[in-house]
């Protein structure tokens, strides 16, 4: 599947977040915005209200209040403040005409202008002597009249700022009731698109799953070339390709194991064959016979019994795993017969550690070993030799050693018995051949420690003009651990 066709989980999510929040935050954003200009632009009407309330009696009582207190001899006009109160309410009417472009306060301003002028001209009499304080308070009473005509200009920007804030509070209550409606409505828009997508996203896994779940039955089931079908989210998809991955390598190792099994199975199945050998059979009863029509009976019991402990523990129930001691005894009852037939070249030795006889061990791992030896070195050297085999446990490991004195191979023919142990292209002992044609024994052991074990290496072999010594290593077993 091509990629462009999946869809990620992380990117489905993050889409539809980011869908929400801007469904939901725009729309907020904006009502945000408008309520607060209205907000601020009623908060500054209040305020204009406030401030022109708190002006209008400065108009209309105190500017004549001053003028009069000149008039009655009370104050003049250089201490009694009025030009000062004059010019703070032509700066504060100033200050709102730059914010406001009211009517109202333009001719209000315009009309202080007129005011200014009759209180100059008060002041003008009152300095005149000659022009009676009748005259004076003639003007006082047009001061009064300007600044009731201020103050009424005054109250009309009042009444309309009043009108301004009520209008902006009835849109405020319009908007606010919109934004509830609209906020409401895109809730639940926004539930029911998040339960559409989250019911489309757990369908698309549920069905991801259960097509891998298929994969497993069947998997499970024997089928080694199902796989799993590829899914459309991006993150399934690619669990999917490990997990087809890791059932190819599965597959192969299963089929490695099943291959391993039957070469396991071969090497049994010819070393039991080795062990039933008739040459071997047939050497061992005639001796036992002649023995007998010797007279040795001595002989032929201890030939009898080594022959019963040899097939005995070769055979041993089909089991696969024995103790040292009886692979020993087993070993015993092999060179027991031999050095009956060999007698004149044969000598051998079993040292093996007392501490190792009660760990358990792979069977039939040493009489190859030594019927290698036999048959190879000793056999062929002139004047015999001796086999000397060893065990020692060492660090947790049960170190076995078979050594011969026997002619040894040329470094050519050790190197060729390497690569054929490696290979596993030996010619094997068909049923029935002599002993010294064999030559899959070295291979046999090699490949059974490996596989029982688990081991990459089984044999170590040294070989030289006064012989050949065998040597492997196994991990210490006593039977109540796993393998």
């Amino acid at each position: 599947m091509k990629r462009e066709q999946r869809q990620s989980i992380d990117n489905i999510l993050g889409s539809t977040m980011r869908f929400l929040q801007v469904i939901l935050l725009v729309p907020a954003l904006v009502s945000l915005l408008m309520l607060g200009g209205y907000t601020l632009s009623i908060r500054g009407a209040i305020d204009a209200i406030n401030r022109i309330t708190e002006l209008k009696p400065v108009v209309k009582e105190q500017i004549p209040e001053q003028a009069w207190s000149v008039i009655a001899g009370r104050n003049t006009f250089a201490n009694c403040g009025v030009y000062e109160t004059i010019r703070s309410v032509n700066e504060e009417l100033e200050s709102y005409m730059r914010r406001s472009s009211s009517t109202e306060i333009l001719v209000a301003r315009r009309t202080m202008d007129t005011l200014t002028s009759y209180v100059s001209l008060i002041e003008t009499k009152m300095a005149d002597e000659s022009i009676p304080v009748s005259a004076s308070e003639e003007t006082l009473e047009e001061v009064r009249s300007v600044a009731n005509l201020i103050g009424e200009m005054l109250d009309t920007f009042i009444d309309e700022e009043i009108l301004r804030v009520n209008s902006g509070i009835i849109i405020q209550q319009r908007v606010t009731v919109t934004v509830l409606i609209l906020g409401s409505l895109l809730l639940v828009f926004s539930f029911f698109f998040t339960r559409r997508v989250r019911f489309s996203l757990a369908r698309s896994i549920h069905e991801a799953i259960d097509r891998l779940q298929q994969f497993t039955r069947e998997f499970s089931s024997g089928n080694l070339k199902a796989r799993a079908s590829p899914a459309l989210m991006d993150e399934l998809s690619d669990l999917t390709e490990d997990i087809n991955v890791m059932a190819e390598q599965m597959g192969n190792l299963i089929r490695q194991n099943q291959k391993e099994q039957e070469n396991l199975k071969k090497a049994e199945l010819r070393t039991l064959q080795a062990q039933v050998n008739p040459h071997f059979l047939y050497n061992t009863l005639d001796t036992i016979v002649w023995a007998a029509e010797s007279g040795k009976d001595e002989e032929v019991v201890s030939l009898t019994k080594s022959l019963s402990d040899f097939f005995r523990i070769s055979l041993s129930s089909g089991e696969d795993w024995v103790s040292v001691a009886q692979e020993i005894r087993h070993l015993k009852g092999y060179l027991s017969i031999q050095k009956v037939r060999y007698r004149d070249i044969l000598n051998y030795e079993i040292d093996i550690a007392p501490e190792m006889e009660k760990c358990m061990m792979l069977k039939l791992l040493l009489q190859p070993l030594v019927e290698n030896a036999l048959y190879h070195g000793i056999k062929f050297r002139r004047g015999g030799g001796k086999i000397l085999v060893r065990g020692r446990l060492q660090d947790g490991m049960l170190c076995f050693t078979v050594q011969d004195t026997g002619m040894g191979m040329e470094p050519a023919h050790l190197r060729e018995v390497l690569e054929a142990m490696k290979t596993g292209k030996v010619r094997h002992r068909e049923p029935g051949e002599p002993e010294a044609q064999g030559g899959f024994g070295l291979y046999n052991v090699e490949q059974r420690i490996c596989l029982y074990y688990g081991l990459e290496k089984g044999l170590e072999i040294e070989s030289n003009p006064n012989g050949t010594r065998v040597r492997f290593s196994v991990p210490e077993y006593h039977g109540e651990e796993q393998m």
